[in-house]
């Protein structure tokens, strides 16, 4: 494999990290097991595996000098100004014990992944990790897998994790066409739809700028969604029956995910109240990531995503008009595209150059708490049941990174019937996480009695 210089977003996300607020994300995953010894048979296979998967292989290096850039010529090509930018290439020095670690036995593993997820990766050798965690009860053991997001987006780590379990008995996927060859400089007959291309980003790029601007106005949040960062961090888990789920989407309308979206809402409704910080005249704007990735970019492990910005409900005291006003919202949007809106500003991140990535990444990490309140956001997961040395995995909870600036994130997975949300927070914010947890699973449960006749 040969040097690849970052995608522009990738890039944006190598440099907006800092060690109170690292840029990976999160898979809590935790297996059934046949015995005590479970955990330590697991760990060994993680890293047996490893070593033989070329992507967990890759580690990020910055390219400030022209050698660097002929390094990574391919993709150099196609980033002119890469200079002050960085590349993916093999790790000569690759050694998987230094990224599989086995831990001592526990009965928490939200706990533990808590410590875990507020270290950030090393920046010197490829940046995941996998952490086993054998359960003191002994019929139990965790994994907690982390990637930087400049290494992978959910879905990408999704393939990369998957590729350590245990292997499927699934058929080959059919090889695509090659692509014909193009040549470097475009030819006469594509310079107009060019020039309409390069319009089209400029008022797609304005647009943007205009609705983040609208979306900052008269909008009222409470501190809670906000802090100062301690570099600490929680962790929790809401397992729910995706039936229940789908009770209400059939009573109401809408999606699957405008009923997650809007338990969210009614949860920060309850956990606001009970902590005394009020609900009434709160609608924080939340950020849900929508992925543009596109099966034969020019980066195909690179972050492709765009966003919808919506403000969630949490000062409605009804439950049903929660759900209603999160539907419309999502509608308004999707009507809308991807493209378009506030909460498509990671497409931006394209048209900055490299040392413009490299010198603004600071300041754009603090401007996150400008831009919104809370993420929220979803995983895709297969829907076949995974396994690790025979070990069946029983629930995964997926955490994303925290912004600087918040206190909450939240993500969301469907695995074998059931909802997971996996939920992080400034550990000193937020010492009553496992409170919000409880408020998720109670508003699942109104919404039902809700929507009985």
């Amino acid at each position: 494999m040969t040097a690849d210089l970052l995608a522009p977003l990738d890039l944006a996300f190598w440099n907006i990290e800092s060690a109170e607020h690292p840029m990976h994300l999160g898979a809590l995953g935790v297996f059934s097991a046949h015995s005590p010894a479970a955990g330590a048979h697991a760990a060994d296979l993680l890293a047996a595996r490893a070593a033989a998967v070329p992507g967990l292989r890759m580690r990020i290096r910055d390219v400030w000098r022209p050698r660097d850039l002929r390094r990574a010529l391919p993709a150099a090509l196609r980033q002119p100004l890469a200079l002050g930018g960085a590349a993916r290439e093999p790790d000569p020095d690759f050694d998987p014990l230094r990224h599989v670690r086995l831990h001592a036995p526990t009965g928490d593993f939200h706990t533990v992944a808590g410590r875990l997820m507020e270290r950030p990766l090393g920046r010197a050798r490829p940046p995941w990790e996998a952490h086993v965690l054998p359960g003191e009860d002994g019929v139990s053991f965790a994994v907690l897998f982390k990637f930087h997001h400049a290494l992978a987006d959910g879905l990408r780590a999704l393939t990369l994790a998957a590729a350590v379990l245990d292997p499927l008995d699934m058929p080959a996927p059919r090889p695509r066409p090659a692509e014909p060859p193009r040549g470097l400089l475009p030819g006469v007959r594509e310079l107009p739809g060019l020039v309409r291309g390069a319009l089209s980003d400029v008022g797609r790029a304005l647009d943007i700028g205009a609705s983040v601007a609208r979306s900052s106005l008269d909008v009222r949040t409470t501190p809670a969604l906000g802090c100062e960062p301690s570099g600490t961090r929680r962790t929790a888990g809401v397992v729910l029956d995706l039936d229940d789920v789908h009770r209400i989407r059939k009573a109401e309308g809408g999606t699957v995910n405008d009923v997650l979206i809007a338990v969210v809402a009614g949860a920060l409704r309850r956990w606001l109240d009970e902590r005394g910080d009020g609900s009434e005249g709160v609608a924080p704007r939340a950020l849900i990531p929508v992925s543009n990735r596109r099966p034969r970019t020019a980066h195909p492990q690179g972050n492709r995503l765009s966003g919808y910005l919506i403000q969630l409900p949490v000062d409605d005291p009804d439950p049903l008009a929660r759900l209603a006003s999160v539907r419309t919202a999502m509608d308004r949007n999707k009507d809308a595209g991807p493209n378009r809106g506030a909460g498509a500003v990671a497409l931006l991140a394209d048209h900055v150059p490299a040392l413009g990535h490299r010198l603004g990444g600071p300041l754009v990490a603090q401007a996150a708490r400008l831009w919104f309140d809370i993420l929220v956001t979803s995983v895709p997961l297969p829907g076949f049941a995974m396994r690790l040395g025979g070990h069946p995995l029983t629930s995964v909870f997926p955490f994303a990174p925290l912004a600087p600036g918040h206190s909450l994130a939240v993500a969301v997975s469907t695995y074998r019937g059931h909802v997971h949300y996996g939920l992080v927070a400034d550990g000193r914010a937020v010492p009553d996480l496992d409170r919000f947890a409880t408020a998720v699973a109670e508003e699942v449960r109104t919404l039902i009695t809700a929507c009985d006749p």
